[in-house]
């Protein structure tokens, strides 16, 4: 482009300006106007002269709006390594950009001053990131996303989000999946046939009051793949990732959101007011990161990338932090995301097959839990002597105290709330068929309401169970004394709780002064809780089993608790830099999460973690052992998230294979295989020696580990933690998923494979339940589903949380036992539990016979009482008198008992389907009681 020389006279008024060629035509008007001139020069540019005497034209070529950045993209760590397929892809469609790093947005103004901004496969967001997005949207700002946007931000955080872009990601899908239009139209814009290919995403969850879906998953129910709001745009994939998608698709999708997006937006619309012009198309950093952002691969010097080095003392306190923020641990939040069945009031959004199914069988589920928990009751207020009527089906209740009248709108008795729930659930499916989906909610929403206020709350019902908690550093340092932590320990015995999960070991840091470890925890000052703790359990008849941290090293939060450097390792990495672990980017802590890690193939590192663990079960008399972060944090390989890389970790795979681990690529399945399963391996055989070495110094400890709920298969690959071996081996007594879940319907739904499965051998299952933020009902429902399923007990995390209605919730249910019974703890005394069980069990039964609500004929009654009383028999005498012969005798009378059962109860199952599954599952949980005491009991000497 050729600029001719101008002048300017103000006398005269005179513009000569000659541009490509062309002379500008003078123009005399003596007003204020705006010259903006496209000078090439080292790049285009635009500027405004404004002169208030003169008179200019203002020159705006055609190719100046072409060239003008589209939309903002923000880089951070977590698409560092897919930055190149990402820009790579905007430049081959012709979408001009500019680029900010996303560490560099504390503000409104931070996010630009572009009307459209795009964040690619950004997980984590800090909460003022996140308000500062917010206000940015409010001044007219669009949003397009892609892949699990913040999902690994705060909970506050994650909500936001989801309110500013319709949805959220709901869970990756295993298999690539076909991109379709929905099967009912909803938006003309998205219909072109290049947005419609083979894509590896996950399922998106349309907020149904602000957003739909424009794209679905050729599966069942045909689940969202992008959702899209007048204001924002997700994809429901990693956008610019190949392993995910193919660039012409990607690049389809981005230019019609964009140009949706833009279309509402009018010319004085184009900016936002107050956002940083600031515009670059290059980060100078992606320059010192290595091709992709990835790890330097060197096979010769196994050197974890140019880090700062790990200091090998601990940093200098920091001055006090007035505010700490808040983060999700990690995927535990996501977990219960995957089986929502969320009921909103008064939404009207369409109910689907499945989730009308869904809700049905909840309302019944829950009717059956009411039933189940009354009829428990009454059995044990009968067997105590009080008059009790209450049947599970008529539920005709004969006592004011069963009558609920917690409302303060009016009496409503149990039965009436039964009939009246039963009424719904039978007429949900018309309503549904109606199309009435808000009433079908309201009145679903209702009858929850109605039957949780149904729970005999007031009286014990619980038999004989693992009843656990997790008492956490915090509980345990603000104790500040054995006579602090007496009180603690006061309130978990009258609330029932048998055994104590003790916060031993936590970020490296010990809670009782250690020969082993470089330093007890700071925070505590002048005793040993663990010894206090040992001595107060046991007075208490509560078990207490040291709960301990095995391969994360450190902690960020707790950095920040005992004001030092947030990114200080942690006492045991920081004084041995060569047991770190690394992602595939060099980073010891992975990116959006909080804790370094050690790499579980290092010898040293097994070595001193044996050493610690037998430290502490040979000093203290604790009970047992639990194994927590028993794994690899988590991973990604579909989004290039790996981990594994400590020096130990690579030298021993290049020994075995040949190959320097950080070579491979997850698409190179073969040897993908082989690094995934070494890692493993890592880990089963830690746990092995684990439980090897401590049992030979103490024969009667209790092993548990503290696992995550995911399935087999994609749990070894992101975490590489394959807890069914370590069950089926016998290593662990006790598996403890944490199945944390804020209504029960999630709850069942996390915690039901694993109960059911057959992988576990003889090792009990314990499920996890989070009472943090958990309606104190809603917590009794889960313990209701829990004694209903096939499982010996449940574990509370954690006792910060146990409030005072907790505390009386407990209590009155579960709460100590008369001191002259005894009750016994399964995993210590399974003979005797199975026992006691079955005799609860068949209390029930006489119970339902004498009150006539049992359909059998007077021979099938008298048969049924026969054979009960026979497997009583055996279970009593295997209980008082443990041998091989009466075990054998009682499984052969078990067995014999579970085969006839059914045919028992064909009619009862037609009647009372709920309680009658209840029953069975109780005979299972007797079953598998008998299969662990052969393994703990049996083999014993």
């Amino acid at each position: 482009m050729v600029i001719g020389e101008f002048f300017l006279s103000i006398n005269d008024k005179l513009i000569n300006y000659l541009l490509s060629g062309e002379q500008v035509v003078k123009n005399q008007k003596k007003t204020k106007k705006t010259v903006k001139l496209k000078i090439k020069q080292a790049g285009l540019f635009i500027f405004t002269w404004q002169i208030f005497t003169g008179n200019i034209l203002s020159i705006l070529p055609a190719t100046a709006a072409e060239e003008e950045p589209q939309l903002t993209i923000v880089h951070s760590q977590e698409n560092a390594n897919q930055w190149a397929g990402i820009t790579s892809r905007l430049q081959a469609a012709g979408v001009k950009y500019c680029v900010i790093p996303l560490a560099n947005v504390n503000s409104v103004a931070d996010w630009g001053d572009r009307r459209v901004l795009f964040l690619p496969n950004i997980e984590t967001l800090t909460p003022a990131q996140a308000i500062a997005l917010e206000e940015w949207m409010s001044k007219g700002g669009r949003l397009i996303a892609s892949g699990p946007v913040g999902s690994l931000s705060a909970p506050g955080v994650r909500q936001l989000l989801r309110n500013l872009i319709g949805g959220y990601w709901g869970f990756s899908l295993n298999e690539t999946q076909q991109l379709q239009p929905p099967k009912i139209k909803t938006e003309n814009w998205a219909n072109q046939k290049a947005l419609f290919g083979t894509v590896r995403g996950g399922v998106l969850i349309p907020d149904s009051g602000s957003s739909q879906a424009v794209a679905i998953w050729n599966s069942q129910d045909s689940p969202a793949a992008v959702v899209t709001s007048e204001r924002s745009t997700l994809f429901g994939w990693r956008w610019g990732v190949d392993t995910a998608s193919a660039a012409d698709l990607d690049n389809a999708w981005l230019k019609t959101a964009l140009n949706y997006h833009q279309g509402s937006l009018t010319n004085n619309q184009k900016k936002i007011a107050g956002g940083s012009p600031d515009c670059t198309t290059s980060l100078p950093v992606l320059a010192e990161a290595g091709k992709n952002g990835e790890i330097a691969r060197d096979n010769n010097t196994f050197s974890p990338p140019s880090k700062p080095p790990l200091t090998a003392t601990a940093p200098q306190p920091r001055p006090p932090i007035r505010e700490i923020t808040p983060r999700s641990p990690e995927a535990i939040d996501q977990l219960e995301q995957t089986v929502r069945l969320d009921v909103l009031p008064n939404s009207s959004a369409p109910i689907d097959n499945k989730e009308a199914i869904a809700l049905q069988q909840e309302l019944e589920n829950l009717i059956g839990r009411v039933e189940s928990a009354h009829l428990a009751a009454a059995v044990t207020a009968s067997s105590s002597g009080e008059v009790a009527t209450i049947t599970p089906r008529t539920l005709k209740v004969q006592h004011s105290e069963l009558i609920s009248s917690r409302t303060g709108v009016g009496v409503t008795s149990t039965e009436q709330a039964l009939a009246q729930a039963r009424t719904i659930a039978k007429n949900l499916p018309q309503l549904i068929n109606q199309k009435n989906y808000a009433l079908a909610r309201q009145q679903w929403l209702t009858a929850k309401s109605s039957l949780w206020k149904q729970f005999p709350l007031d009286r014990r019902l619980a038999q004989p169970e693992i009843r656990s908690v997790w008492l956490d550093r915090g509980t345990i340092v603000r104790a500040g004394s054995e006579a602090g932590l007496a009180e603690i320990f006061d309130r978990l015995a009258q609330a029932g709780i048998n055994t104590v999960f003790f916060e031993t070991v936590n970020a490296s840091y010990p809670i009782y002064p250690s020969q082993v470890a470089p330093q007890q925890n700071p925070l505590i000052r002048g005793w040993d809780p663990l010894a206090s703790g040992v001595k107060l359990a046991h007075a208490r008849g509560m078990e207490i089993h040291a709960w301990v941290w095995a391969f994360a090293a450190g902690n960020q939060r707790h950095n920040e608790v005992i004001n030092i450097d947030p990114n200080y390792p942690g006492p045991v990495l920081a004084a041995n830099p060569d047991w770190a672990n690394y992602d595939n980017r060099g980073n010891v802590i992975p990116v959006g999460q909080t804790k370094p890690f050690f790499d579980p193939a290092n010898p040293q590192l097994r070595q001193y973690l044996l050493k610690l663990y037998e430290e502490i079960v040979t000093r203290y008399q604790v009970d047992g052992l639990q194994l927590d972060y028993i794994r690899y944090p988590f991973q990604d390989p579909a989004a290039g998230r790996t981990y594994g890389y400590g020096r130990a970790a690579r030298e021993k795979f290049l020994q075995q294979t040949g190959v320097d681990p950080v070579n491979i690529a997850p698409s190179d399945r073969e040897m993908w295989q082989k690094w995934t399963a070494f890692r493993t391996e890592q880990v089963d055989s830690f746990v092995a020696e684990v439980a090897q070495q401590l049992r030979k110094k103490r024969s009667n400890l209790i092993l548990s580990v503290a696992v995550f709920p995911l399935p087999e298969i994609e749990r070894i690959q992101k975490i590489q933690q394959h807890w069914e071996v370590w069950a089926r081996r016998g290593d662990i007594d006790l598996i403890v998923p944490m199945t944390y879940a804020l209504d029960t319907p999630r709850f069942q739904r996390l915690a039901q494979p694993w109960i059911a499965s057959k992988q576990l051998g003889a090792t009990l299952l314990v499920p996890g339940i989070r009472l943090l933020s958990l309606p104190t009902v809603g917590a009794f429902d889960q313990l209701q589903l829990v004694r209903d399923l096939p499982v010996s007990g449940y574990a509370l995390f954690a006792a910060e949380n146990l409030n005072n209605e907790l505390q009386k919730l407990f209590s009155n249910t579960q709460g100590r036992v008369p001191q002259t019974t005894s009750e016994p703890i399964p995993h210590r005394q399974p003979f005797p539990t199975a026992a006691i069980r079955y005799a609860a069990l068949q209390n029930e039964w006489k119970f339902m016979l004498q009150n006539d609500q049992m359909r059998m004929s007077p021979t099938t009654i008298s048969d049924f009482n026969i054979q009960a009383d026979v497997l009583q028999k055996a279970l009593n005498q295997l209980a008082s008198s443990p041998s091989a012969s009466h075990l054998i005798s009682a499984r052969a009378s078990l067995t014999r008992f579970q085969a006839l059962f059914r045919g028992w109860m064909r009619e009862e199952a037609l009647e009372n389907p709920y309680q009658v599954r209840v029953w069975e599952h109780r005979l299972v949980t007797i079953e598998r009681l008998l299969r662990y005491g052969e393994r703990r009991v049996m083999v014993q000497p």
